[in-house]
């Protein structure tokens, strides 16, 4: 017999997802699980969601973000894992998911096929091209060094440098395992490169990652992504020293060279001192001993040439015996030069006797009176034509002239000012104007208004007006009323 309908404890919806969850975090609160990543997100809070599955079953699951930060390695699809947490439920979907607190990579196979898929991954985008990768300097003034500051690695690195090569050395210390590691190193990588040239902290010519051997989980911080990406980026070049020789990760294939342990990599950094400065003093003695071999040469070869070469006293014998014959030669020629001197100076002082001379001032006055005598008409004749042509141009010079033009009986008016009137309006009554005739000029004051007064007519035969009686006073001596 079934109880009534009215015995059963009612649920709200919100009371009984409550009392699942509860049950489900009380009888799973801690629990280990080994599967497959599967559907891996990351929000843009931090937080990750993904899948953990096998063959037969899927288990939604999320990693805070505080949680997610303490990662060792980046969760991706078709990782095997290990992961510890608890389970819970989420209400509002109907739905439970695995809280996680820890996740590691189920072994060594896991991370190594991480790893190979990660090394495809980079290598695709190029960041291991040889092309890439820049030659180390000879001899760097200053090295930087990545590394943990407490190890033996950087004890090491700076005992093998003092004992090649002393160099100044930077140290950015840092993490080299570990969940902060990663990002530590990128940062120092990055650090190093934006330091400028000439700046407080001297750039480094060259730079070391560092760390000593460990397993394969111990080395996972050179492997990540972030490390990887800020080598392959570094202008100053690289050298990477992690783990042992056999130890091989991700940094070694991005770095511009790599070196078996950080002591190697102090190898590569520096030569050796003495062995430079014997390098150096043999390629010294080398230069000696081949500048001596050159001079002798040079010295045989020049005595050889020197004993094909005449005696300097032969060569000075011969020029000295020229000299004599043409100093025996000097004295008769200069004696014969003198006497053709003076006999062509004789027969010009006969010529010059006064007799002579006034003979020929004769003969050229004659000479210059004949021709003066041809030359004379000739000038009159020219001289008479073109002072006719000039009288024929200064009469039709004169004909054109403003006087002619005035003796015609035309009259030139100008105002007080002294400029020529050319019109009638210009001018008004009660103006003062000069009236310039062919043979004197007279002053004037215009009367009524000129421009009011149309041109004159020519008719064919008009009769002269009666001269107007002068209206106001007579003018002055010397001017004269225009009508």
């Amino acid at each position: 017999m079934s109880d009534a309908p009215g015995n059963i404890h009612e649920f709200s919806v919100s009371e009984l997802a409550g009392a699942l969850k509860r049950t489900v975090e009380d009888a799973f609160g801690h629990v280990r699980v080994r599967g497959e990543l599967g559907r891996v997100v990351i929000a843009k809070s931090g937080h990750v969601y993904f899948d953990v599955k096998d063959e037969k079953a899927v288990i939604a699951s999320v990693a805070w973000k505080g949680t997610a930060a303490r990662f060792r390695f980046r969760p991706e699809e078709g990782l095997e894992v290990v992961i510890e947490g608890r389970l819970s439920t989420y209400p509002g979907r109907s739905q439970y998911q695995l809280i996680v607190d820890t996740m590691e990579p189920a072994g060594a196979g896991a991370l190594m096929a991480l790893l190979e898929e990660r090394k495809k991954t980079l290598a695709a985008e190029g960041l291991f091209d040889p092309a890439r990768k820049k030659a180390l300097p000879f001899l760097p003034q200053t090295i930087g060094v990545i590394t943990s500051p407490t190890g033996a690695v950087i004890r090491d690195i700076l005992h093998r440098l003092q004992d090649r090569f002393p160099r100044h050395v930077i140290l950015w210390p840092v993490l080299v395992q570990g969940e902060k590691a990663a990002e530590q190193i990128a940062t120092a990588i990055r650090g190093f490169n934006a330091l400028p040239e000439g700046g407080r902290v001297t750039r480094p010519d060259v730079l070391i990652v560092a760390r000593g051997g460990g397993s394969i989980e111990d080395l996972w911080s050179f492997n990540e992504e972030v490390v990887v990406r800020a080598a392959a980026d570094s202008d100053i070049p690289l050298i990477s020293a992690v783990g042992h020789e056999t130890d091989t990760t991700l940094i070694d294939f991005a770095s511009d060279r790599r070196a078996p342990t950080p002591t190697g990599a102090a190898e590569i950094a520096v030569p050796v001192r003495a062995e430079l400065k014997g390098d150096v003093e043999a390629l010294a003695a080398r230069l000696v001993s081949g500048l001596s071999r050159h001079i002798e040469r040079r010295r045989t070869e020049l005595k050889g040439a020197a004993r094909a070469l005449p005696r300097p006293a032969a060569l000075l014998d011969l020029k000295r015996q020229r000299f004599d014959m043409v100093a025996d030669r000097l004295d008769p020629a200069l004696q014969n030069n003198a006497a053709e001197k003076r006999a062509r100076l004789l027969v010009l002082q006969a010529g010059l006797k006064p007799s002579a001379l006034k003979r020929d001032v004769a003969q050229k006055r004659e000479r210059l009176a004949d021709r003066g005598a041809r030359l004379s008409p000739a000038v009159q004749r020219v001289l008479k034509q073109e002072r006719q042509t000039l009288e024929g141009w200064m009469a039709r010079l004169a004909s054109l002239s403003h006087e002619a033009v005035l003796r015609r009986g035309f009259v030139l008016v100008r105002d007080d000012a002294g400029k020529l009137v050319r019109s009638g309006a210009a001018l008004a009554s009660g103006d003062t104007v000069e009236l310039e005739f062919s043979d004197t000029r007279r002053n004037a004051v215009v009367d009524g208004d000129p421009s009011a007064v149309p041109p004159p007519s020519r008719p064919a035969a008009a009769k002269p007006k009666p001269k107007p009686k002068p209206r106001g006073k007579p003018p002055a001596e010397g001017q004269g009323t225009l009508f």
